[in-house]
């Protein structure tokens, strides 16, 4: 994945955050992560590993592949 991709992931993740109604707070929560580690990854300045979005499209209610489908 290159850096336009962490932004679409990015974008991803905040839409379906929304989507939901739910904060950063309430994903970091329902996850595990700090509020610093969900908002770089919605900016799009880290690339976090594979463990880390499956816990997040779990906490999204989603399957890990409409999280991804901008990059399949």
């Amino acid at each position: 994945m290159d850096k336009e991709d962490f932004l679409k992931l990015g974008y991803k993740i905040k839409y379906q955050r929304g989507k939901n109604g739910i904060s950063q707070l309430d994903l970091a929560l329902k996850t595990g992560l700090t509020t610093r580690t969900i908002s770089r990854i919605e900016c799009g300045t880290i690339d976090p590993k594979y463990s880390t979005l499956l816990r997040i499209a779990e906490a999204l209610n989603i399957d890990l592949r409409d999280l991804l489908t901008f990059i399949l």
